[in-house]
């Protein structure tokens, strides 16, 4: 079996585009995107003793690129920036439901405050003085759409208006 003669230019072109992915980070093999030597041996899809001994020198040039590019890749920086801008919208959106919240428990207390009162006004005897209104008639079911609709008057009284 006869060994297959490599194409050492094709190997370099290979190193070259995979240190160009890391630094850019738009990596396609490596699952971490590092500026490492291994991320890039695993970008490059070469062995680990042809990157390291027979191209040591693009191996060493990758190195002093990543040592000397002192920021995060592009794809990186701008997911921290959306994900610094989805933090504010969500900050945002939990106080507007706080403020809800608490609304919601006002309406909840002053709609139990007026139905107590409601309560009590039915149950008062009419008063000494001979009063026309007399005790407020109970309304249930069906009936309380129609006295809401009819202005208020009896389940009985008026047409809808």
């Amino acid at each position: 079996m006869a060994r297959k003669n490599r194409d050492r230019t094709a190997e370099r072109e290979a190193i070259r585009a995979a240190a160009m992915h890391l630094l850019t980070g738009t990596h396609f093999r490596s699952t971490a995107g590092k500026r490492t030597g291994t991320e890039l041996i695993t970008e490059c899809g070469l062995r680990r003793d042809i990157v390291c001994g027979d191209h040591k020198d693009l191996m060493d040039e990758f190195n002093a690129q990543a040592t000397a590019q002192n920021f995060t890749p592009q794809d990186a920086q701008r997911l921290a920036e959306e994900n610094t801008t989805m933090r504010h919208v969500l900050a945002k959106a939990k106080g507007e439901l706080a403020v809800e919240r608490e609304r919601v428990r006002a309406l909840l207390r002053a709609t139990a405050e007026l139905s107590l009162e409601l309560e009590q006004t039915r149950e008062e005897p009419a008063s000494a003085a001979g009063d026309a209104a007399g005790r407020l008639p109970h309304v249930t079911g069906h009936d309380r759409r129609t006295v809401f609709y009819r202005g208020g008057g009896t389940a009985s009284s008026g047409s809808r208006t």
